[in-house]
């Protein structure tokens, strides 16, 4: 059942994503990849708040393995930050990684202060 659950999730998950990187890098038109940058801080702030309110084990799989691991996306993040690499924008690249990074833990950690009154 659990397994379900997941699917569900990923099938909400996944085309957000999609959806929301392209409304994202349509509207910026820049090549820094401003669209999973914002769909992976967005899933790091859900977690974080799941984590920490969960109240089920159900609710967890449909929105924090689901939905959260459909919506964020390294492989995207790692593709990328090499295309950018390749395409001589190091100093992009490098912020990238480093904002990429350091937002979506302050993002988790924001969520899991913001979960915790929800409990």
């Amino acid at each position: 059942m659990t397994a379900l659950w997941v699917a569900l999730g990923a099938a909400v998950g996944a085309p957000l994503r999609y959806l929301t990187d392209r409304a994202v890098q349509s509207r910026l038109g820049t090549a820094f990849p401003w669209g999973t940058f914002t769909v992976n801080v967005i899933g790091s702030f859900v977690l974080g708040v799941i984590v920490r309110w969960a109240p089920d084990p159900a609710v967890v799989a449909v929105l924090g393995v689901g939905f959260c691991g459909a919506l964020t996306t390294y492989s995207t993040f790692g593709f990328e930050t090499f295309r950018l690499l390749e395409n001589r924008r190091s100093a992009a690249a490098v912020a990238n990684v480093v904002l990429s990074v350091v937002a979506g833990v302050a993002a988790a950690v924001l969520g899991f202060l913001v979960g915790g009154p929800l409990r």
